[in-house]
């Protein structure tokens, strides 16, 4: 039997019963349905992060979800929020970490489609140029540069797009640069440069782009071990006012091992998805909505006027949802 004191102390907190979440105010029916939402007309995407062992620690058995829920809802690509390969990135394009971490795990053939991957601080350890060059290699590998953009149409039609701007955080970060591992791969970044294609690319003046999304490593608010991290100031200071001076919709990160949705003042979504192989703890934290201490991903739905986000788990129960809406 609870005790009533207890209730009082997780007023703001609902936890369901095979999963770990934490979230802001209970929905209203007290669970989210299990089963996944279809939104056939939308653009269907995965995003997931933090996954290259080697089919270690439960990264199976996401890719195996990962695969179900692609082939359920059709999903168009998979985005990859950073550190690919653990523990120390890869060393060259012919690494045998790419077959056994990745070609050799996600093998559904709904998951043969376009991976759009970032950098994380783990890729960064040996040569994340490999990365890049990867994409020369393998068909749907997509990184053909540290960072990078493209326009997705929604449901095929190209008046009607999602612009994502795939960024490397690594650099945006000054404790990396005396760091013996990161530093020799940062220090040859010029972050000038890139925060000026930043601002060029989300400031384009193409009236078919309906919603904009940037995908990075590192989170610039998060309610895992790292809430006050140097690394969460550092991306913070340097990317923020940018992702508010052009409406950006969706800031979309890993490095974190859960899954997220922190929603503070202005427009921007900022979602965690840093748990498609290890999980880690969290915490509630003011503007959290949810915060869920679970192997899983995201599934992003957009469509003109909406975005539909589900968090599925290892299982393929879905435990969290939410809308954005123009």
């Amino acid at each position: 039997m609870i005790k009533p004191l207890l209730v009082l102390s997780f007023s703001l907190m609902c936890v369901f019963a095979n999963a770990q979440v934490l979230l802001k105010s209970a929905p209203a029916n007290s669970a989210y349905p299990k089963i996944i939402a279809k939104e056939p007309a939308a653009l269907n995407f995965i995003a997931m992060g933090d996954w290259g062992r080697n089919g270690a620690d439960h990264q199976k058995q996401v890719a195996k979800q990962m695969g179900i829920t692609a082939t359920d809802v059709k999903a168009q690509f998979i985005i990859s929020t950073g550190d690919n390969f653990y523990p120390s990135g890869v060393i060259s394009a012919q690494d045998p970490l790419f077959r056994t971490s990745f070609e050799d795990i996600y093998t559904d053939f709904s998951l043969q489609w376009d991976w759009y991957v970032v950098l994380g601080n783990h890729d960064y350890k040996s040569n994340p140029d490999a990365q890049v060059e990867y994409s020369k290699i393998s068909r749907r590998w997509k990184m053909p540069a540290r960072y990078y953009a493209k326009k997705f149409p929604i449901n095929g039609d190209v008046n009607n797009q999602v612009l994502i701007a795939f960024i490397d955080t690594n650099p945006l970060i000054k404790e990396f640069y005396n760091n013996a591992e990161y530093g020799p791969n940062v220090k040859g970044q010029d972050t000038t440069a890139q925060k000026k294609w930043l601002a060029k690319t989300l400031s384009e003046a193409d009236p078919s782009i309906k919603w904009k999304i940037v995908v990075g490593h590192h989170p610039i608010y998060t309610g895992g071990s790292r809430t006050e991290g140097y690394d969460t100031k550092a991306v913070r200071s340097s990317l923020e006012s940018t992702l508010k001076k052009y409406d950006v919709d969706v800031y979309l990160t890993g490095h974190e091992h859960s899954l997220q949705h922190i929603k503070p003042a202005g427009k921007t979504h900022h979602f965690i998805s840093g748990a498609a192989s290890e999980k880690t703890a969290v915490k509630l934290i003011p503007n959290a909505e949810m915060v869920a201490s679970e192997y899983g991903f995201f599934l992003f739905s957009v469509t003109n006027n909406q975005i539909k986000v589900q968090t599925i788990n290892d299982e393929g129960e879905v435990i969290y949802n939410t809308t954005i809406t123009k």
